[in-house]
């Protein structure tokens, strides 16, 4: 097992190094530039103006030393600073990426907790009114936009129950656990519920599936009861799946958060990055880039190893 974690680890490398040559490329190909942003904000439209801007940016260099020195930056952990407000991304990011990251726990912890156990009652009480039930509910989670949820719960529930409203103010973990609770658990619900109507559905299908195993006829044979049925010897090997969906459903809640943070007025790396995106603030949107694929990158090999521990018989060499 040691030597597959270092072997991905290596080939994540070579993986991360074309992430980044095509984050870089295709934001370079991408309409619109900052300097046209700040010459619209100041009314400067001569070619003096904007060729001083590029050389101040270093943007007047040739793309790839561009590239190579920015890559250079990277690897000595230096992300650079913002082009609009010259603040250094690093250190924006230190102070959001703990707010995105509990955020998206939230959402994964809900994802899981309400996705397997009803999937788990639907499997087991197939085509019973929990059937149903269940499966209504994966569907509609699917089919509903979680930003439109997060409007309609916005306006209904602020105006008619007078919660649920986006503070203006937001308050660290730290400083006060219960609100900040308050403020984040109905947009980590709404941002973990399209997912968790997909691991609904896989761990029905996956139980359907076990439970029709030879062993599982056995098991209720010998008598034992169905709970120890269901929890030991069947709800191992069905959660292969949906290890996996669990794993895919990462970016999901990545790309998400972007728009959650935004509706609810999170101070996120998700909103940081759509104002970015919004001014062509090219640092913050290649480093914003960058560690969002490292986290997908390391999503997937804790999926890869999880594997192993919900089944011995899956070896790594």
């Amino acid at each position: 097992m040691q030597k597959y974690i270092l072997r991905r680890l290596l080939l994540m490398v070579p993986t991360m190094f074309g992430l980044t040559l095509l984050v870089f490329v295709m934001l370079r190909l991408l309409p619109g530039d900052i300097v046209t942003v700040i010459q619209g904000e100041f009314g400067a439209g001569d070619k003096a103006t904007r060729d001083a801007i590029l050389k101040d940016f270093q943007l007047d260099e040739a793309v790839p030393i561009q590239y190579v020195k920015w890559v250079g930056r990277m690897v000595r952990f230096d992300l650079g600073k913002s082009l609009v407000s010259g603040r250094s991304v690093q250190d924006e990011l230190a102070s959001r990426v703990p707010v995105t990251l509990e955020l998206g726990l939230l959402a994964l912890a809900f994802n899981i907790s309400v996705g397997i156990p009803i999937g788990i009652m639907s499997a087991v009480r197939q085509n019973s009114a929990v059937d149903y039930a269940g499966r209504t509910i994966a569907i509609g989670l699917l089919s509903a936009p979680g930003f439109w949820i997060a409007l309609i719960i916005i306006s209904m529930a602020g105006r008619y129950f007078h919660w649920a409203v986006p503070s203006t103010t937001y308050v660290s973990l730290l400083e006060d656990p219960v609100r900040n609770l308050k403020l984040l658990v109905v947009p980590a619900m709404i941002l973990g519920g399209a997912g968790s109507g997909g691991v609904m559905r896989f761990t029905r299908t996956a139980m359907l599936e076990v439970l029709r195993q030879d062993y599982i006829r056995t098991a209720w044979s010998k008598g034992l009861q169905e709970r120890t049925v269901i929890l030991r010897h069947a709800l191992k090997n069905a959660l292969i799946p949906v290890v996996t969906v669990i794993g895919l459903s990462i970016p999901a809640l990545v790309g998400g958060a972007v728009i959650i943070e935004q509706v609810y007025s999170i101070p996120g790396v998700g909103r940081y990055y759509l104002s970015a995106v919004n001014t062509h603030d090219l640092p913050i949107v290649q480093a914003v880039n960058v560690m969002t694929s490292l986290t997908v990158v390391f999503a997937n090999l804790a999926v890869d190893i999880t594997y192993s521990w919900l089944n011995p018989r899956i070896r790594y060499s």
